[in-house]
């Protein structure tokens, strides 16, 4: 008999478990990280009152790479749609940005990785995205590294993500990490990146 079937359906009891599996990992709070053109960006953990700074990032996206992002084209990032991506439930969510320091005039996040845990299905959902400007430096690896390790703690059994079939670097990104793909059903121009923790 499975854990869910003995609880009841309110009760999820792997939220805030960490998963005996998983080796402790220590993860600096903040880094400082250098771009190749030599700017100073701040590697952190999204907080509450990152929604204005998130919504300037939005704002210097391609429409092609919030097509890649979002898997459909979004020509704004509304403010309630910010705040509920930067005030995240510790015990479900997680998000590494990496942002302007803090004496920018108007600091902008810069990329995301992030993953929202199911503690039913035991499984956490990512998603990445670096502006381009800034790929090619190993800013999506070290977020998605993040972001595994978080999710492992957490309690996921296996991360996964869904990605558009012409979007190259997140196929090339997944691949290095190790993650197996497939077709999504009804979706033919999607596929599901999972990886098993």
């Amino acid at each position: 008999m499975s854990t869910l079937a003995k609880t009841s359906p309110r009760t999820y009891p792997n939220i805030g478990k960490r998963d005996p599996r998983a080796q402790p990992v220590r993860v600096a709070a903040r880094k400082r990280i250098m771009t190749r053109d030599d700017r100073a960006l701040i590697l952190r953990k999204i907080r509450a009152e990152d929604a204005t700074a998130l919504q300037r990032g939005f704002a210097q996206l391609t429409t092609e790479e919030v097509r890649m992002r979002f898997l459909h084209p979004l020509s704004e990032l509304p403010r309630d749609f910010a705040v509920s991506l930067c005030d995240l439930d510790p015990r479900r969510a997680v998000a590494w940005v990496l942002a302007d320091p803090a004496n920018v005039a108007e600091p902008e996040i810069h990329a995301v990785a992030r993953a929202h845990f199911d503690a039913v299905t035991e499984q956490a959902e990512f998603a990445v995205i670096v502006q381009q400007q800034f790929c090619g430096q190993g800013f999506g690896s070290l977020l998605i590294q993040r972001v595994i390790d978080d999710a492992r703690r957490l309690g996921a059994v296996e991360v996964w993500g869904d990605v558009l079939l012409d979007n190259a670097a997140m196929h090339h990104l997944c691949d290095r990490f190790g993650f197996q793909r497939s077709m999504v059903p009804h979706n033919p121009g999607v596929q599901r990146a999972m990886l098993a923790l």
